[in-house]
C-alpha cells in the first residue's frame, strides 16, 4: 500500500522553506509521496489576507512539478467549509482505498493537537510525522511517547509567508526565498504588492 503523508497549508504562497521539509520527510522516512494539500480557509486565519485558491493551488503546482514525489492537492477545495482535517482525512481515506495516509505537521502544532477536532480519530486511524519547528510551548505528555506520532530529524526553517508577503509589500528583493516559478508567477500576477 502506497504511504502518502499529507502536508497540510494555505501555502500563501509556498516557499523554499516548504520544499525542503516535504522533499526531507519524503527522503528520510517511510513515506513513498507527498501531497501538498492547499487549505482553502483554515478556520484560525483570517481569510481576507488569502490569494484565491485557484492561484495558491497553480503556486504549489509550480513549485513541485519537478519533484515526482511531491504532488499539490485541491482536495479541500470539494469540502464543507471551514476544513477540519479529521473530516479531510475520511474523506481521503475513503476516495482512495489503495493509500494509507498519514499526517505531517510542525513541532508546533502538535503541541496544540489535542484541541483539533477529534484528534483521537486522527491517531487512531492515521500516523503522524513530525518536524522540528523553534517553539516555547510544553508538549502534552499523553503524545510526547505515542506510538503513532514519529518526530523526524529535519532541518529548523524559519522562513515564514508572513515574511514573504511582508517584504514583496516593501519592495524588498525576496527571490532566494521562492522557486523561480512561484517568484515569476507572483511577480506577472502583481501579488502582495498592496
Amino acid at each position: 500500500m502506497n504511504k502518502v503523508g499529507l502536508y497540510f497549508g494555505t501555502f500563501n504562497p509556498i516557499h523554499v522553506g516548504h520544499l525542503i521539509i516535504a522533499n526531507h520527510m519524503v527522503e528520510n522516512s517511510d513515506l513513498d509521496e507527498i501531497w501538498m494539500v492547499v487549505t482553502p480557509h483554515n478556520p484560525f486565519k483570517k481569510k481576507s489576507s488569502l490569494l484565491g485558491n485557484h492561484h495558491r493551488y497553480e503556486l504549489v503546482y509550480k513549485a513541485t512539478e519537478k519533484y515526482p514525489k511531491i504532488k499539490a492537492s485541491d482536495i479541500e477545495f470539494k469540502l464543507p467549509q471551514p476544513n477540519y482535517t479529521a473530516h479531510t482525512l475520511a474523506h481521503i481515506s475513503d476516495k482512495y482505498k489503495d493509500k494509507e495516509f498519514c499526517l505531517i505537521m510542525g513541532e508546533d502544532n502538535l503541541k496544540s493537537f489535542h484541541k483539533w477536532k477529534n484528534f483521537e480519530t486522527i491517531l487512531e486511524h492515521h500516523q503522524l510525522y513530525v518536524y522540528p519547528r523553534v517553539s516555547e510551548e510544553l508538549l502534552e505528555t499523553s503524545l510526547d511517547q505515542h506510538p503513532k506520532i514519529h518526530k523526524v530529524e529535519a532541518p529548523i526553517i524559519q522562513i515564514s509567508s508572513t515574511m514573504i508577503r511582508k517584504g514583496i509589500k516593501e519592495g524588498k528583493n525576496i527571490q532566494p526565498m521562492l522557486t523561480k516559478e512561484v517568484w515569476n508567477y507572483i511577480d506577472e500576477m502583481n501579488f502582495y504588492r498592496k
